[in-house]
């Protein structure tokens, strides 16, 4: 089984709880007005990866982070190896956070959302809306996403416990990468 991925960071303090390892899905069939992501929504995009090896990527980090992040795109696109990567790393001992455009309550019929979910620590969702925009809570852009505690590692203190907080890097062929949650236009701005 194969998954596709955009990119990966292995070890990030941005994208959730603790340290974490951050993986962007390739493709998104959501699509929202004014994404950041919009290079993620082409389904041909991004390396396909076979989900065993990419679960011994995962594994060889494990000691360096407290779980993964699910990102895209859209991880429901790809729910299948989705699954199975949650699975291993849940075995590992490692926390699961899993950001998905659709909405918890639309999803309750979907049986393998159903088993996704047993395998995620936090789940996020809602989809970006520019007009309802919001960088007061953690990891979140606009106002409607909302928080699912689905395991007792965390609770909602983790919402005021975190702060939304940018990560920059530079890759070795000079290209910027920002990733986490804040104003980025607003940054991008101080960068000119």
């Amino acid at each position: 089984m194969d998954i596709r991925i955009n990119s990966y960071i292995p070890v990030t303090k941005v994208e959730g709880v603790g340290t974490r390892f951050a993986i962007w899905v390739q493709g998104c069939s959501i699509r929202c007005d004014d994404c950041a992501n919009k290079h993620m929504w082409n389904f041909n995009g991004g390396n396909l990866y076979k989900v065993n090896d990419f679960i011994n990527i995962i594994k060889s980090y494990k000691d360096k982070i407290e779980g993964i992040t699910f990102l895209g795109g859209e991880p429901l696109n790809q729910i299948i190896p989705v699954i199975e990567i949650c699975k291993a790393v849940q075995k590992f001992g490692l926390s699961v956070i899993l950001f998905t455009g659709y909405e918890y309550e639309n999803q309750k019929d979907n049986k393998n959302f159903q088993e996704l979910i047993k395998y995620v620590d936090i789940l996020i969702d809602g989809k970006y809306e520019r007009d309802k925009t919001d960088f007061s809570r953690p990891w979140v852009g606009s106002s409607n996403q909302n928080y699912y505690f689905l395991s007792d590692r965390y609770n909602q203190s983790v919402i005021s416990e975190y702060k939304n907080k940018i990560e920059i890097r530079i890759n070795p062929n000079n290209k910027i990468v920002l990733t986490g949650m804040g104003n980025f236009n607003e940054l991008k701005e101080i960068m000119r």
